[in-house]
């Protein structure tokens, strides 16, 4: 079992704290993304707020934490309000995911 598996949210942002760090430096902010993804595996959105309210550097954990949800999970894995909040701000989010696994796929 992981780090944080099973964990509650709480418990799980106090051992991701303690144990593993969530400064920006990369060898606290990459395992914390994980770590953030071990303790809600199956909820890409939860896992997304878990990582930022963990402290420090909380957007770059959840972007990575997100990133990778996604990857994993697919754009319907986000409720649609933070996927309309994203492209209100003109990222396009779902032609660059297509584009990206176009990429990935040739």
């Amino acid at each position: 079992a992981g780090l944080t598996e099973g964990a509650a949210p709480d418990r799980a942002a106090e051992l991701i704290g303690a144990l593993v760090g969530t400064s920006l430096a990369t060898q606290e902010s990459v395992p914390a993304a994980f770590a953030v993804l071990s303790a809600i595996p199956g909820d890409p959105w939860r896992a997304c707020l878990l990582a930022a309210s963990l402290g420090g550097d909380t957007d770059t954990i959840a972007a990575m934490a997100g990133a990778i949800a996604g990857a994993c999970h697919g754009q319907s894995a986000f409720p649609p309000h933070a996927t309309a909040t994203i492209d209100a701000h003109g990222f396009a989010l779902p032609a660059l995911a297509g584009s990206l696994l176009a990429l990935r796929e040739s």
